[in-house]
């Protein structure tokens, strides 16, 4: 059922649902992952990579909502149930319990090397489909570059 009428054609509007579908999904998980090393994190660099995860959780969420009203007004219904985020994401597991200042910026730069990678593929697959999307897209992974550049400078030195 399709509540609203989309612009683009069949073929381009599967292209483009595929590709804001895949982005929210990661974002979704991505924000969960940052949350998730946010509460566990210890170390001497506690509070400033405490605060940075936090950084990173309210862009993804921001994100993901400005991807699924996208989806949205292309007439594509979103989804970010939880199961849907558990099995369709492309970050891998984070372990339980407390981790270590040096790790948790190591996993940082883990998923967001991940989600980036999906990101650039999104963007050349949305290129002709529908450039406005693609632009969304875009933007999204440029701040992600910029959080994943501060996330690798954390640990310069450490390895």
């Amino acid at each position: 059922m399709y509540v609203v009428k989309s612009p683009l054609s069949d073929a381009d509007l599967k292209i483009v649902s595929e590709a804001l579908q895949g982005a929210l999904v990661d974002l979704v998980d991505l924000s969960l992952v940052a949350k998730q090393i946010h509460w566990n994190v210890v170390g001497p660099r506690f509070r400033s990579i405490h605060l940075q995860l936090d950084e990173v959780v309210d862009s993804a969420r921001l994100h993901s909502d400005s991807v699924a009203e996208r989806a949205s007004a292309l007439g594509v219904s979103p989804d970010g149930r939880a199961a849907t985020v558990a099995s369709s994401s492309g970050i891998g597991a984070v372990r339980d319990g407390w981790v270590k200042d040096v790790d948790a910026v190591g996993s940082l730069v883990e998923a967001l090397g991940a989600v980036i990678g999906r990101m650039r593929e999104r963007v050349e697959a949305t290129e002709t489909a529908d450039p406005v999307s693609q632009d969304l897209l875009i933007g999204i992974t440029a701040d992600l570059e910029k959080h994943h550049w501060m996330f690798q400078a954390e640990n310069a030195g450490n390895g």
